[in-house]
């Protein structure tokens, strides 16, 4: 079932208008899900190597979030207003992996959500196990990017005093609330991000504000995103402010939960459930 297009049915337009008209109209939301299903088809097909490396980047690339809101607020006086500018930093990690097309767990190209839509289209064993291999893969190579990043930042000398000091004081924060809390911020956290993926396709020229706006929204209201918190809290750890246990226990299980009931329950399954009826009516009619 088709929806007709912007200008289709202007009888005041003539033929090269109503293909402008068509060309500045949103996409039907049919078009959206299949370009994410179409993004989730090709990351599950790569090769293990090439995941690896991307998803590894991707790690890295996450990294300068911590650093650049470490520099921010390292650079601003203590205020009831310096987290407000600091939590741009957060920003900078997601800006370098989407407009980058590198592979991170939960975000957008990206592994958490894109993948469910094949498994939901789909539904069968074989698409099931890429996804699995596909999050697996992923999501342990965005962690080990992250803990090289943290390490790169021991270097004595490299950044002021009061970077260092904002970096720890940042660190602090995967494991600053309790195990139910994480989660809920968590939940929201993959909700935001995952729902970017649906908002990409039809921002065009404005992909960078949308990534600006929902990453900011992240990062402002100090939820947890597992990669992005993971370089906080792999910081910690090198640093001897956490333990292992700590990373694992207190923010990584509750972090990595949340995230995907966030990005899969309330993005994924719902808006796939929302076009539903049209996939079928379509296949029904071929």
């Amino acid at each position: 079932m088709s929806e007709p297009q912007a200008g289709a049915s202007s009888p005041h337009l003539d033929e090269g208008e109503r293909e402008q008209a068509a060309d500045h109209s949103s996409p039907h939301p049919l078009v959206i899900h299949e370009v994410v299903r179409e993004e989730g088809e090709v990351a599950m097909e790569r090769t293990f190597a090439g995941l690896m490396w991307s998803a590894l980047a991707a790690g890295l690339s996450m990294g300068f979030s911590f650093l650049v809101q470490a520099i921010l607020q390292g650079a601003l006086p203590e205020s009831n207003w310096r987290h407000l500018i600091a939590s741009l930093g957060y920003t900078i990690g997601f800006v370098f992996v989407i407009l980058g097309r590198q592979q991170l767990f939960t975000e957008s190209t990206l592994t958490a959500v894109l993948p469910v839509l094949p498994v939901l289209t789909r539904r069968d064993l074989v698409t099931f196990g890429k996804t699995l291999r596909l999050w697996v893969i992923v999501l342990l190579f965005n962690l080990i990017g992250t803990l090289i990043f943290s390490a790169l930042l021991q270097f004595k000398g490299v950044f002021d005093p009061e970077v260092t000091t904002a970096l720890s004081e940042i660190a602090r924060a995967p494991f600053s609330a309790g195990f139910g809390v994480t989660l809920v911020r968590a939940v929201f956290a993959g909700w935001l991000i995952a729902l970017m993926v649906w908002l990409l396709p039809s921002a065009r020229s404005a992909r960078l504000p949308t990534i600006l706006l929902v990453t900011y929204t992240v990062g402002v209201s100090k939820l947890t995103h597992v990669i992005a918190s993971s370089a906080e809290a792999a910081y910690a750890v090198v640093t001897g402010a956490a333990t292992l246990g700590d990373y694992f226990g207190v923010f990584l299980l509750p972090t990595l939960i949340g995230n995907m009931i966030g990005g899969i329950s309330m993005v994924a399954i719902v808006n796939h459930a929302a076009i539903a009826p049209e996939i079928e009516d379509s296949q029904s009619s071929d």
